[in-house]
């Protein structure tokens, strides 16, 4: 007969008293094993994250403000029934950061933004572990909170601003199905009557246009004596994606009084990304929404600012070749003291990385400000710094903009990578310039602000170590 070790004898007839006590404490052990391996099993599903529980918030939070019905996003994600389907590959554009879609590298740079998409490290890890514990709904009672959602036709920052104060509109267009790149160049009237301070500005394009608006620009124009057209400066950029723009308070971007908007529209029949219609698109319009100052606030801002096109290296010059890459760098530099206020770099299809740093002479140091790793064409961002670290640049130091180009198999937008890719307006084109807004200093102002940035870092160490 086989011996039973001592461990799992349940008898004691041959246990000296010696060893009883020890046994009866296995014994106890042993039966409790079964109670203990329940116990972990239940904290474990305690643990599991369910949509009813932080991933329901995470997503109505993120994500259901495009994956809704009359969204932007292809699909629906406003209860578990429409998510559960979808988790797999939820798991894997979250896993890569590929959405939100808001590509912008992390540990690299500012990172406090304004109009920031991007989910946290803990966010991205819960709804990792709750696809891998297969997607529980948790608690049926239990229900995650509706997100607070605009009309999708809605303006951005209607529910911090209310409506825009001024909504400029281009010239009607229709867009056909397919056919080559189209531009719409023409005037029209701001109505504006005195001068003012932008508090910030959305471009958005009507409907389905959304798709097949590769940008649209707008210039501020005033008109002589004479009759002819003087450029005042930039109002705004807008590109695929791209949300808005917030001016900093106590400055002023001016669009002044009389001025005309010359649009610069550049359309792609049948659109891009994936919800291009493929369809003619009638009565397409854009519109620029207007967030004023009241008046006066001009004179009593302390700095201004501008949004301008900077260059990074001459667009005829640049080439990428098949099946290869490219790399382009520019310099820019100021005889006065600046703050950069955002940063949106652009290309076309193959661009797929962008980067900003700066250059101080005087020590011979070179800061990285913003990189991004996986940019594309779809979802233009302009990635505003908040005002309390955004870049102060003293006079003769440089800017440092570099932007890299993927025309190999590898990028997924790539359509043709056999193709030689020249620098050019054309969606099959490439270009290399950044949008940057710049708000001007004089000596004075720059010294306040780093002396104003000294004394909060001062104070925050003080408060950390009381």
């Amino acid at each position: 007969m086989k011996r039973v070790p001592k461990i799992f004898s349940l008898s004691t007839e041959h246990i000296n008293s010696k060893n009883k006590e020890t046994h009866m404490k296995h014994t106890r052990l042993f039966l409790a094993l079964p109670l203990l391996g329940f116990a972990l099993n239940a904290s474990a599903q305690h643990d599991t994250p369910t949509y009813n529980g932080e991933v329901g918030r995470i997503i109505n939070e993120n994500c259901v403000v495009c994956h809704r019905e009359g969204g932007i996003g292809p699909m629906q994600f406003e209860n578990y029934e429409q998510i559960r389907p979808w988790a797999p590959l939820i798991q894997l554009k979250v896993a890569r950061r590929e959405m939100p879609p808001y590509a912008y590298d992390h540990g690299i740079g500012i990172q406090d933004l304004q109009g920031d998409w991007r989910l946290q490290q803990e966010e991205i890890d819960t709804i990792v572990a709750w696809v891998d514990a297969g997607s529980p709904l948790g608690d049926p009672d239990r229900q995650p909170p509706a997100p607070e959602l605009n009309d999708p036709s809605e303006w951005n920052f209607v529910s911090t601003l209310g409506q825009p104060d001024r909504i400029i509109a281009s010239q009607s267009m229709d867009i056909p199905a397919n056919g080559n790149d189209l531009w719409s160049n023409h005037y029209v009237s701001s109505g504006i009557t005195a001068d003012r301070c932008i508090k910030a500005v959305q471009v958005k394009p009507r409907g389905d246009a959304k798709a097949v608006v590769h940008h649209a620009n707008s210039a501020v124009e005033l008109e002589n004596a004479d009759g002819t057209m003087e450029r005042y400066g930039q109002l705004t950029e807008y590109a695929m994606g791209k949300w808005g723009e917030i001016v900093p308070e106590g400055v002023c971007r001016t669009i002044p009084a009389g001025a005309q908007v010359r649009w610069s529209i550049h359309m792609f029949p049948g659109g891009l990304g994936a919800m291009a219609p493929g369809s003619v698109i009638e009565d397409n319009v854009v519109e620029i929404g207007l967030w004023l100052h009241p008046e006066g606030y001009e004179e009593v801002a302390q700095y201004k600012q501008d949004l301008k096109l900077y260059q990074i290296s001459p667009q005829d010059e640049l080439v990428v070749p098949p099946h290869g890459h490219a790399m382009t760098q520019g310099f820019h530099t100021f005889d006065h003291p600046v703050r950069v206020d955002s940063f949106q770099p652009h290309g076309h299809l193959r661009m797929n990385a962008a980067s900003l740093e700066i250059f101080y002479p005087e020590t011979g140091e070179t800061v990285a400000v913003s990189q991004i790793s996986k940019w594309s064409a779809t979802w233009h961002h302009s990635h505003i710094y908040d005002p309390d670290v955004a870049p102060l640049v003293p006079a003769g130091a440089v800017l440092i903009l570099k932007q890299w180009y993927d025309n190999t198999e590898a990028n997924p937008n790539n359509p043709d990578p056999d193709m030689f890719v020249m620098g050019g307006s054309r969606t099959g084109d490439e270009m290399t310039h950044a949008w940057i807004a710049i708000t001007h200093l004089d000596d004075e102002g720059f010294d306040t602000l780093v002396a104003e940035r000294k004394e909060r870092e001062a104070r925050s160490v003080a408060s950390a170590n009381d």
